[in-house]
């Protein structure tokens, strides 16, 4: 079995290295991206104002007034001193693209400071954090027939990687009685034995680290083509807000005005025991739901433990329609709320960022090294290759050296 699985790994790495690799890369960046952005590009996050915020709402609506053709999809309902508020938006008019869906907004006075398209397929300075988040899950390959192609890929090479990781760690160990080479990196000998070891080693003392991060990127990208039906043969999910409606073909206005929708939404948060206060409120005008996530400003990614709860109301008449709350639910529940936090590392705060990042060097590194000794066995085998027909029996029409006779037999 032993050849037939190192065959199996030899050719998932070779046909996964390049994946592989940008999103360890990506990853590496992307762990820190909101500090990275910031730095780039402090017309988005920086204030210029430095009188007393004003109501976000108020500032929500008094820019839809402005700017009619757009609607404000996502709102920051705090912002942290001297910071903006960064609102995503979309347009009412599916057939008129904005050009951008994100905004910076002054808290003080309501000015945009800044637009973009996040996620665009774009190497400026503005554009290249969110270019470099969306290259990591999805290689910004187009959408085509309703299928979300570079999801669905890199969601297969997450699948692959899973089983991968178990092929890898039989591999590693060709004999019990020699483990602890298995364990062993020759720095001073370098060269390919210590390309050799930075693969097998390294893999082997990440193991359980790199099955995480390969578990939850399937979940990140075909949570519910693959892992929602395997979790729920195990343990019943909750359906959410979104599973329970349809969506719709167009955008529908919603019947409540955000004010409305988020004393509703805080009602059933003060039901459901979340004390915190509401940091944003979102509005999907396919679903016709309104979230209203319940956390300090700031910490809109909910850096430690699970993340932040979410409770949603119907954007006709505020009634309750579902709710994410950290900490409960089924088994399978949990399950899911862990898949975010863990694939960050968020579920660590600081500490659990910097370790991903680690990771995700170390996955790079991987692939390169796996490239490298795919390449040196190959020139290995080529090379033997030629020995042995220089050193094979020569073609019937070349010289050869006449056969000894043979001696006479005795009458």
């Amino acid at each position: 079995m032993r050849p037939f699985f190192v065959l199996l790994h030899r050719w998932f790495g070779l046909a996964a290295a390049v994946f592989l690799f940008i999103a360890g890369l990506t990853g590496a960046v992307i762990a820190f991206d909101h500090e990275l952005d910031a730095a780039l590009n402090p017309q988005f996050f920086e204030a210029r104002g430095r009188s007393p915020a004003q109501d976000a709402l108020m500032l929500a609506d008094r820019l839809e007034a402005a700017e009619p053709q757009l609607r404000v999809r996502y709102l920051p309902l705090n912002a942290e001193p001297g910071h903006t508020l960064l609102a995503m938006v979309e347009p009412r008019d599916p057939a008129r693209p904005l050009g951008f869906n994100q905004l910076a907004l002054d808290p003080a006075t309501g000015e945009v400071q800044a637009r973009r398209e996040w996620g665009a397929l774009s190497l400026s300075r503005e554009n290249l954090l969110p270019f470099l988040y969306a290259l990591h899950y999805s290689l910004h390959l187009p959408e085509a027939g309703g299928i979300a192609w570079g999801i669905w890929l890199m969601g297969l090479i997450g699948l692959g990687w899973v089983l991968d990781c178990f092929v890898a760690l039989y591999l590693s160990f060709p004999t019990w009685r020699g483990w602890r080479k298995s364990l062993a990196f020759r720095w001073r000998k370098g060269g390919h034995a210590l390309t050799f070891d930075l693969h097998r080693s390294g893999g082997v003392w990440l193991w359980l680290l790199l099955l995480v991060i390969a578990l939850t990127s399937v979940a990140m990208n075909l949570r519910q083509q693959v892992v929602v039906p395997l979790v729920n043969a195990l343990s019943p999910i909750t359906p959410s807000a979104f599973d329970t409606r349809r969506p719709g073909t167009v955008p529908v206005n919603p019947a409540l005005t955000r004010a409305q929708a988020l004393a509703a939404a805080e009602r059933v948060a003060r039901a459901r025991g979340i004390t915190g206060p509401a940091g944003g409120i979102f509005h999907d005008a396919l679903y016709g739901v309104y979230g209203v996530g319940f956390f300090k400003p700031g910490n809109d990614h909910g850096d430690g433990g699970l993340g932040n709860p979410w409770v949603y109301v119907d954007a006709r008449d505020g009634s309750p329609a579902g709710a994410s709350i950290p900490g409960e639910g089924t088994a399978g529940d949990l399950y899911l709320q862990l898949q975010f936090p863990l694939h960050s590392g968020r579920i660590l705060g600081l500490p659990g960022r910097i370790l991903v990042a680690a990771l995700g060097v170390a996955v790079a590194v991987l692939s390169v090294t796996g490239v490298l000794i795919w390449l040196r066995k190959a020139r290995a085998r080529r090379h033997a290759a030629r020995t042995s027909r220089a050193s094979s029996p020569t073609s019937p029409s070349s010289p050869s050296t006449p056969a000894p006779a043979r001696e006479p037999l005795p009458r």
